[in-house]
């Protein structure tokens, strides 16, 4: 028979054990460990993208406005240029002789002119006389002035300020009238041309915002506007370029390649978060909203992905606070630790 001390030593264990198993029980298992962010709302731009490259919208060929031998030339392709400056000179020697010429009979038909008029008033001459003679003045006038300008045009001048990008003559050439001698290409304004496939062409028009980006100046991003939208030259697909003509931001180049982002659309008020809070559950999409220590399931509707994030079109709104990293652990009502910042972070980073 068991003595009462030993029953009363056994009751008391059991009692002890039972006691134990309910402190375990009510504390369940620990809480999870997240980061939170906070549901964001912004505008967000829904836009097709491409590399295409920056052209000069500015780049004469200089033509030959006399015909003459070439004496001189001045610059050499990539030189750079300013308006008015002396690309090469034609022999001036005929030119020369008959602006000559033909400006001492301008300065003899003037005089005459002058004389005549005086007789006029006199009386001496008929007014039909006077205007045959004022007619010859003027015509002498205009034969030099076309004398004169054809031996300024014996000097071949940049037409704009830029950059030799063609030279088509050498000392000692015969050029004729309308030969091209220079071409001259501009980064004052630049046409940029961006290669999309026909599958997006019900998208893009003449009009839309246009984010572009170049290389020569990755700090110096510029938003244009399409200014025409034109099948591709000689292409047997039926892609397309977007064409944006704008003025030179700063340091942009011709021929440098583009990055252009054609902005479509845009979502006012988009609730954006980062697309490790939207986890796939069986029933579809959730995203588990943080507060008071918990993390509650919220089925949610998602829209456009954007540098990370993605777009809650339904079932969050602006502002809540939502677990990130570890979310893909949690169940509703499940319970949660909040990381700080920092460790967050340095978790992230491993």
């Amino acid at each position: 028979m068991r003595s009462p001390l030993l029953i009363a030593l056994l009751l008391s264990l059991a009692v002890a054990g039972c006691g134990k198993k309910k402190d375990e029980e009510k504390k369940g298992p620990p809480p999870s460990l997240v980061s939170v962010t906070q549901a964001q709302a912004r505008d967000l731009e829904i836009a097709e993208e491409a590399v295409g490259e920056a052209d000069s919208a500015t780049a004469p060929k200089v033509a030959a406005e006399v015909a003459g031998r070439v004496i001189k030339v001045y610059v050499e392709v990539g030189d750079a240029v300013k308006q008015g400056q002396t690309l090469a000179e034609l022999d001036a020697g005929d030119y020369a002789a008959d602006a000559k010429r033909l400006q001492a009979q301008a300065v003899t038909q003037q005089k005459l002119s002058a004389r005549y008029q005086d007789l006029a008033r006199q009386g001496f001459i008929s007014p039909s006389k006077l205007e045959e003679v004022e007619a010859q003045n003027v015509a002498a006038q205009e034969i030099y002035s076309r004398a004169a300008k054809n031996l300024a045009r014996t000097r071949i001048v940049a037409p704009i300020t830029g950059r030799i990008e063609g030279r088509f003559v050498s000392q000692g050439d015969w050029i004729d009238l309308g030969k091209p001698t220079f071409q001259v290409i501009s980064s004052e304004r630049l046409r940029i041309r961006l290669p999309f496939p026909e599958t997006v062409a019900p998208r893009i028009r003449a009009g839309q915002a246009v984010h572009l980006f170049s290389p020569s100046a990755p700090d110096k991003p510029f938003t244009g506007k399409v200014t025409e939208v034109r099948p591709m030259v000689g292409s047997g697909s039926r892609s397309f370029d977007a064409i944006v003509e704008v003025g030179n931001p700063g340091a942009w180049k011709a021929g440098a390649s583009v990055t252009g982002r054609v902005v479509i659309e845009t979502h006012a008020g988009a609730i954006m978060v980062p697309e490790q809070s939207v986890v796939l559950r069986p029933a579809g999409k959730v995203v588990y909203v943080v507060a008071d220590g918990k993390a509650a399931q919220r089925m949610v509707k998602t829209g456009i992905k954007d540098k990370g994030q993605v777009e809650i079109i339904e079932g969050l709104n602006a502002g809540e606070t939502v677990a990130v990293d570890g979310a893909g652990f949690l169940s509703d009502k499940a319970q949660v630790k909040v990381q700080p910042p920092a460790q967050a972070s340095a978790k992230a980073a491993k």
